[in-house]
């Protein structure tokens, strides 16, 4: 079992690791495994990159992310200018159907809202702007709308499970009910807690996921 010192350091090196951020830029404490990454970055996409970086670490249990994004004043835009920008970025993106996100800009937050019918196109509409000049903060409250029976969503996570290197399916169960998924049992790591939560959102109209997977301790063999 890893300490809270070791994780941090394993987290700070994780940083360095990543060329698009400036680890001397980002605050790192951990505290029962649960890792605080503070400081301030120059774009959100810079932000999102911190948090899924750290999510690689073994040991990481969970993480409160109070990182800042701080505009510089030669790249300040306008709410209608980075209105434009996002939509013009949502239009030309091919896997969003078109004229199904509605945008909302205010104090260079940016809100999306609307209804498209997979969890992908989703996720696609937030990362398409994610590094656009101005940007703050994405609230996603894009909704997916449920096209599919319980069942066929459930042979379609099952089997997303088994093909899956990363996943242990043998440990992992997916109760569906209606859009909802609920996944229980065991993983080794947060990266593999991830990987089986994103898995569900790869199936369509899931509109809920409610993972309930615990991090178990690796077992260390010693010898005498």
């Amino acid at each position: 079992m890893k300490s809270d010192n070791e994780i941090q350091k394993d987290v700070i090196e994780q940083l360095k690791w990543e060329p698009f951020l400036n680890a001397s830029q980002i605050g790192v404490s951990v505290k029962n495994g649960i890792v605080t990454l503070s400081g301030q970055v120059d774009t959100y996409s810079k932000k999102v990159l911190a948090e899924k970086t750290t999510k690689k670490v073994a040991g990481v249990k969970a993480i409160a992310e109070d990182i800042m994004v701080g505009i510089s004043p030669s790249y300040k835009k306008t709410d209608t200018e980075i209105a434009e920008a996002v939509v013009n970025a949502l239009k030309w993106h091919t896997m969003i159907p078109e004229d199904k996100v509605k945008v909302s800009v205010e104090d260079g937050n940016v809100k999306l809202e609307g209804e498209v019918e997979w969890e992908y196109q989703r996720n696609q509409a937030k990362t398409a702007i994610e590094n656009l000049i101005g940007v703050r903060f994405v609230t996603n409250l894009v909704a997916v709308k449920p096209k599919v029976t319980p069942y066929e969503l459930q042979l379609k996570i099952n089997a997303s499970f088994l093909r899956s290197a990363n996943i242990d399916a043998g440990k992992i169960s997916a109760d569906v009910s209606g859009s909802k998924v609920t996944l229980r049992g065991k993983v080794r790591s947060f990266a593999e807690r991830e990987d089986a939560e994103n898995a569900v959102w790869s199936a369509p109209g899931i509109t809920t996921v409610e993972n309930k997977l615990v991090i178990e301790e690796p077992e260390y063999a010693f010898e005498d």
